[in-house]
């Protein structure tokens, strides 16, 4: 492994690879995982690193954090693509890594980037190796990896959770590239103002990636300044970046679509308030940027099963059937005919009435027991497997069909004692949609 992989000093990489963090103490964001004593931390400070899956969204710091990782335990480094990769590509890093723990005593972290697109022949190449050891796996998503992941390889990694990063640390790191004169921006002596800081950090969403880009795109929209700027009366000639140029920095950025970077993100919420809004015109625009672009049909598809449970739901209860064949029929037939398939049901989406009523009502229920609003299960619903549960009246008096055995039954009581009353659910059929 070399020390250049991690450097990121070239002053041709662009400013959010330049300002990777080469230690865990640099890291900023996922306390949860990396501050003393959590479980990444302790793993990398006594060498005992598991293979593992971090998912999370863009700029949340996978990539970073798998370097750090193989930085701190001087293993082989080895990052590949699952787009990119093949069979015969992973069988040669598994032969190179099992040499190399085999004469040299020297583990290797293999990183693989989307692992949500790796295929099963690569999976099962992989799996074997992974049970024992031959490689440290660390595999990167933005898409839960229970659906494309297969079991086997889940069970033998961790599933760790990375979050967007906090608007303060997205300052932190903004202020940070400003001033590092080696990596950063230093030596152009810029600074920016607050309104631009705070503009930026909220458009970030908590990525990173998209800071820096943003600030860099910004840094040469004002000029580079002059390293060597003379001081009169001790003040330094600075160039201020303004919210202004922070706003048309983010404007040249959205110029174009990239599968890989923050706006995917942008272009499928697009997507999705438009079907939520019944355009089905601009629904289909936003599609035919997605599939333009490559974007992952299943993951398109995905998307739509879950909208038509949130945003159709009960208002047209076969929406969610469509959907479900609809990824299935994407996943079989493939691209590009899958485009038709993607079209036919975004329009029917798009068209189909709209009910939240399941949506705003499990969200209610599971606030309630969030709150501890958990008062003991009425003992009638109870079950009475044993004699002694039957004497302690457990199930007593429960009508088992109603609707047939005892229509007077009705007025059953089914909830906790303290949420008697309660309303979550108000059916689509009762009211206008």
């Amino acid at each position: 492994m070399s020390d250049d992989l991690f450097s990121a000093d070239s002053s041709n990489a662009p400013l959010a690879d330049r300002m990777r963090p080469n230690k865990l103490t640099e890291f900023f964001g996922q306390e949860h995982l990396v501050a003393p004593g959590k479980l990444l931390e302790s793993a990398i400070r006594n060498d005992k690193v598991f293979s593992a899956i971090f998912w999370g969204p863009p700029g949340s710091g996978k990539t970073t954090l798998a370097q750090i990782i193989a930085q701190e335990t001087k293993a082989e480094y080895v990052s590949i693509s699952a787009v990119a990769s093949n069979v015969a590509e992973m069988k040669k890093i598994i032969a190179d890594a099992k040499n190399k723990k085999e004469l040299y005593g020297k583990k290797t972290i293999l990183f693989i980037d989307e692992i949500h697109r790796f295929n099963k022949a690569q999976q099962d190449v992989l799996l074997p190796h992974v049970e024992v050891g031959t490689v440290t796996l660390i595999g990167a998503t933005t898409e839960n990896p229970s659906f494309e992941v297969i079991g086997p390889l889940l069970s033998r990694s961790r599933v760790l959770v990375l979050y967007p990063l906090s608007s303060d640390q997205i300052k932190k790191i903004v202020n940070q590239a400003l001033r590092d004169t080696k990596r950063g921006l230093g030596q152009r002596r810029l600074k920016i103002d607050r309104g631009a800081l705070e503009t930026l950090a909220a458009a970030a969403s908590g990525d990173a990636r998209f800071a820096l880009t943003t600030l860099e795109i910004a840094a040469e929209i004002i000029g580079s300044g002059n390293p060597t700027s003379l001081k009169l009366r001790g003040v330094t000639n600075r160039k201020t970046i303004s919210k202004e140029n922070i706003v048309e920095a983010m404007q040249k950025k959205a110029s174009y679509y990239d599968k890989k970077a923050d706006y995917h993100f942008d272009t499928i919420s697009a997507f999705i308030k438009s079907m939520r809004g019944g355009k089905t015109d601009a629904a289909l625009h936003y599609l035919a940027r997605m599939i333009e672009a490559g974007e992952d049909p299943i993951f398109i598809a995905r998307r739509m099963v879950i909208f038509a449970s949130e945003d159709v739901g009960n208002a047209m209860p076969t929406a969610l059937v469509i959907a479900t064949s609809a990824m299935q029929a994407v996943h079989m037939i493939g691209m590009p005919e899958a485009s038709l398939i993607l079209a036919q049901t975004a329009s029917y989406l798009s068209e189909a009435p709209k009910s939240i009523a399941s949506t705003e009502a499990i969200g209610a229920a599971l606030a309630d027991v969030a709150a501890g609003e958990l008062d003991p299960i009425p003992l009638h619903l109870r079950n009475a497997p044993t004699k002694l549960m039957k004497e302690l009246d457990y199930g007593k008096g429960h009508v088992r069909y109603p609707w047939r055995d005892d229509p007077n039954a009705g007025g059953m009581e089914y909830m906790p004692k303290n949420l008697v009353g309660r309303k979550y659910y108000e059916s689509p059929k009762k009211k206008s949609v």
